[in-house]
């Protein structure tokens, strides 16, 4: 069983498309995470540069640290343990390096812009995605 309900994935697939406009308006930057994160920490990134990347990226730190804290949502042990994760971590850092980009960057920014390159990376993802997920729920 999993949590998934459609009005809080609508909600927060709304919110994830109005942080992108408001980045894009504001900065004129895609809201890509692999970029906002290794922008933030290249010590070459102009001081003004940094500061929007460091809020952005607390503010993805605070906000499920926030609904957790508050008692209505209980996080479950990773089902594939702590080594999976790290090495899932791994391989989602490698693929983001392969493609050019993140899920976020290529997914909401780059469809948004009708990318060929972003399509193509965001199949890649999905079919990535989809087979992993066999792969784990089956035990392969």
């Amino acid at each position: 069983m999993t949590g998934f309900t459609p009005l809080s994935a609508l909600g927060g697939g709304a919110l994830i498309g109005l942080a992108a406009v408001v980045l894009m308006a504001a900065h004129g930057r895609i809201a890509g995470i692999s970029g906002i994160a290794s922008g933030a920490l290249d010590p070459r990134t102009a001081r003004g540069e940094r500061g929007w990347r460091l809020a952005f990226l607390l503010g993805l730190l605070a906000a499920p640290l926030a609904l957790v804290a508050s008692g209505r949502v209980a996080v479950p042990p990773p089902a594939v343990g702590t080594t999976g994760l790290i090495v899932a971590g791994l391989l989602v850092g490698f693929g983001t390096l392969m493609g050019n980009g993140c899920t976020s960057g290529h997914g909401v920014c780059g469809l948004a812009r009708l990318s060929p390159r972003s399509l193509a990376a965001t199949l890649t993802f999905m079919a990535a995605a989809g087979l992993t997920l066999f792969l784990v729920r089956h035990g392969v």
